[in-house]
């Protein structure tokens, strides 16, 4: 038999059988077979007796003291790189910093007793989780065709020859599968809760486009980017995006009228700017704007991509997929680089969608009348208020979308780490709004800075001026002027989005993740 990759001591803290406990023991914890195990405190699902409280302190306690190299009371990164090397569990400095960073709630560098048993807790049930999701046949074992299978659902394809490979890794018996306890022993201290391309599962993919342009880019698996998928995903969303857009347009042409035109004076309502759009214009007015609003998608897409590919390298981390903060600071950052680099044709849609009619003959003579009677300086109005306008927006999005993601897996996912399209969909739709809701101000700023340089005689207006102009005319509600339409547009996008995105991902090939 191929020797244990988990020493007996860290297999002895927990359960054998992987069921669920009493409610009041810990999690992860019991009697093991063939060890000591205390008196009965109950059974669970397995029909195996539970360890007593004492019986299961006693075993994490025992644990914890293997390796407190130092004897301080406390885990820090030396201590765990001798302890676990001690048990015959060697680990890179990078995994044991992920553990330490996992369980360190108070911050101080190090894992206590408590933080420690909460990690443990914490770790076993996400991987409980992800054998559940894994374990296709439901039989209690992960073969080679069933990792092959999942990866394959996620749009990875690997061979069985490499799936054997990632069974070997943790197969303590030579069986080629891997039962609940060979899965748990060998993953329990070590950071990695996962094959890494689970977690697109939980990813907050950017296909969910609402319109604006602030979201975090996505990320692909080194997979997809060796065998050219990358490109068809970002085919497929630019694609989707086209669609929700134009689907969405005369909700989103009438925000930006609101937004410029309306006041306590010109309480413009809903049904009478579309009335007003269409008795201007007639029906085709409705879309004003929208074909630079499509335009723009491929080149914002692509520099997105880019920027956040090169800035994860610049980041310096060697893990496949980043962490919330780090997703944060790279998308904000490759948001803003892409930002920059288009912003020239989102003054051009603002000014296109406020258009008179037979005011441009197209985007070029729009283009060309600004640049003649403006200068260039005016395609870059409202552009301070729009570089703010990322962090706030994509930090909040993320932030809730990460909130609700976990307040789901706590509660209800029971039997697979797989959320479902419904719970994708609402997340993303709730993380969006919140996170429009805290941008809208400086949306609004800069969309009426870059429609106030086309008003001849308007005196140069700053951020702060306008943002003090509208507080003293029209109130803190001047700055959500046109908020109703937008957020009406949402839950729409959204849909249009991920329906268009899986039909284009068939016609290119690309299987579901």
């Amino acid at each position: 038999a191929r020797r244990s990759l988990a020493s007996p001591v860290v297999s002895g803290v927990l359960c054998p059988c992987g069921s669920p406990r009493a409610a009041g023991t810990t999690p992860g914890t019991g009697a093991e077979s063939g060890g000591g195990g205390g008196a009965s405190a109950g059974s669970g699902s397995c029909g195996r007796s539970l360890c007593e409280a004492s019986e299961q302190d006693r075993r994490l306690r025992a644990l914890f003291q293997k390796l407190d190299v130092n004897r301080d009371g406390a885990l820090c990164i030396h201590d765990l790189a001798v302890g676990l090397g001690r048990l015959g569990l060697h680990r890179t400095e990078l995994d044991l910093l992920k553990i330490v960073k996992a369980g360190d709630k108070d911050l101080d560098g190090q894992l206590d007793f408590e933080e420690f048993v909460h990690y443990l807790q914490d770790h076993e049930k996400k991987l409980r989780l992800v054998f559940k999701s894994l374990d296709k046949k439901n039989d209690g074992r992960i073969d080679a065709q069933e990792i092959v299978q999942s990866l394959r659902d996620l749009g990875v394809k690997i061979s069985e020859q490499q799936a054997e490979k990632i069974l070997k890794s943790m197969d303590k018996n030579g069986t080629m599968t891997i039962d609940w306890n060979e899965w748990r022993d060998y993953h329990l201290l070590h950071p990695v809760e996962n094959i890494p391309e689970i977690i697109l599962y939980w990813k907050h993919s950017t296909i969910f486009d609402v319109g604006e342009n602030l979201t975090v880019p996505d990320e692909f698996t080194v997979e997809e980017r060796q065998t050219g998928m990358w490109w068809r995903h970002l085919v497929a969303g630019g694609g989707a995006g086209a669609v929700s857009r134009t689907c969405t347009a005369p909700l989103d042409r009438l925000k930006v009228l609101m937004q410029v035109h309306a006041s306590r004076s010109n309480n413009m309502c809903i049904i009478g700017g579309f009335t007003q759009m269409i008795r201007e214009g007639g029906p085709r007015s409705l879309w004003r704007g929208n074909g630079i609003n499509v335009l723009k998608i491929a080149p914002e897409s692509a520099i997105k991509f880019m920027a956040y590919e090169q800035i994860k390298r610049f980041i310096g981390t060697d893990q496949e997929m980043l962490r919330i903060h780090e997703r944060l600071l790279a998308g904000s950052l490759a948001g803003a680089i892409a930002q920059s680099s288009i912003y020239p044709m989102e003054v051009l849609k603002t000014r296109m969608a406020l258009r008179k009619t037979g005011q441009y003959s197209g985007m070029l003579d729009c283009a060309k009348n600004i640049l003649s009677k403006e200068g260039m300086a005016a395609f870059y109005k409202g552009y301070i208020p729009n570089m703010l306008g990322i962090i706030p927006y994509a930090g909040i999005d993320l932030a809730v979308y990460e909130t609700l993601k976990n307040t789901w897996l706590q509660r209800y996912a029971v039997n697979s780490a797989d959320p479902g399209v419904f719970v994708l969909l609402a997340c993303g739709t709730i993380s969006s709004t919140c996170g429009q809701l805290a941008s809208y101000p400086l949306a609004l700023v800069r969309t009426r800075m870059q429609a106030q340089a086309s008003v001849e005689g308007a005196p140069e207006v700053t951020m702060r001026g306008l943002f003090k102009h509208i507080l003293k005319t029209e109130g803190a509600f001047g700055l959500y002027r046109g908020l109703a339409p937008n957020f009406m547009k949402v839950i729409p996008a959204v849909s249009i989005s991920y329906v268009v995105y899986e039909n284009l991902k068939m016609t290119l090939g690309v299987q579901s993740r």
